[in-house]
């Protein structure tokens, strides 16, 4: 099979806006092709999450090792991983393998605010996950978290490197310009953009993390990799525009 191979480790949302299912499509529309690894299930629609579910960290575990002896990934994305016990089995398995283009999506809480990983699975993400990936997606409110302090995009970015992550994407959805910052190595770059109104923003981190993934297993480099998934996902919101699903923050259209 000439599609690169990525691995999604992440949570499943049965509206298919975020999570696992949602990594499949992105995957697919950019001709990598997905497979994948549950943490976690929830009670979730575009309106809230409505419960989590960790899965057992032996499943989680054994999943990974068999899956990439069977199928090596040349990419892989990491979402929300529900637990602490979950978080060092994914630590371990990193730590083990030594993949490569790996990247971090943060997930620590919902849109709606609720929890989406305990106070352990934090602390795991910043002594062990960070050091063992490629480049860290999160948003402000993320950074701040993982970075335990109050600081600007620059110097959460900074803090992060010095907790052992080559390279930061801090995302900035939220932001009036939609900015993210990109930070590896001693650069450091504003990528900004005209915000989008809409409400087809479900799952948007997660689709931003997997298409740097792909874009990362195609042979590009971080920068293009980067701008290529900004662009991909401002695409993606466009076109999931018109007729936004569900009655919350509905999905994106992910197959542009």
């Amino acid at each position: 099979m000439a599609m690169p191979i990525v691995l999604s480790i992440a949570g499943y949302d049965p509206s298919s806006g975020a999570g696992i299912t949602a990594d499949v499509k992105t995957a697919a529309a950019h001709e990598c092709y997905a497979i994948t690894c549950i943490t976690a299930v929830t009670v979730q629609t575009t309106e809230k999450v409505f419960a989590v579910e960790p899965l057992r960290a032996e499943i989680v575990r054994d999943t990974l090792y068999e899956l990439v002896r069977d199928m090596p990934p040349a990419a892989v994305r990491i979402g929300m991983l529900g637990s602490g016990e979950v978080a060092e089995v994914v630590a371990d398995f990193l730590e083990t393998t030594r993949l490569r283009n790996v990247v971090l999506d943060p997930v620590l809480r919902s849109t709606s605010g609720a929890a989406l990983i305990d106070e352990r699975g934090e602390q795991v993400i910043r002594a062990r996950l960070l050091k063992a990936v490629d480049v860290c997606t999160p948003n402000e409110a993320e950074a701040r978290v993982l970075a335990e302090c109050e600081a600007s995009p620059e110097g959460l970015a900074r803090e992060l490197h010095r907790k052992g992550c080559p390279a930061v994407v801090i995302t900035g959805g939220e932001r009036e310009d939609s900015g993210d910052l990109l930070s590896f190595g001693d650069q450091q770059e504003w990528l900004r953009a005209e915000k989008i109104r809409s409400r087809a923003t479900h799952g948007t981190g997660c689709a931003f993390a997997t298409a740097i993934a792909c874009n990362l297993a195609l042979g590009r480099q971080l920068r293009e990799a980067v701008v290529e998934a900004k662009f991909y996902v401002r695409r993606a919101i466009t076109l999931g525009s018109d007729e936004p699903l569900g009655h919350g923050r509905g999905p994106m259209n992910h197959f542009v």
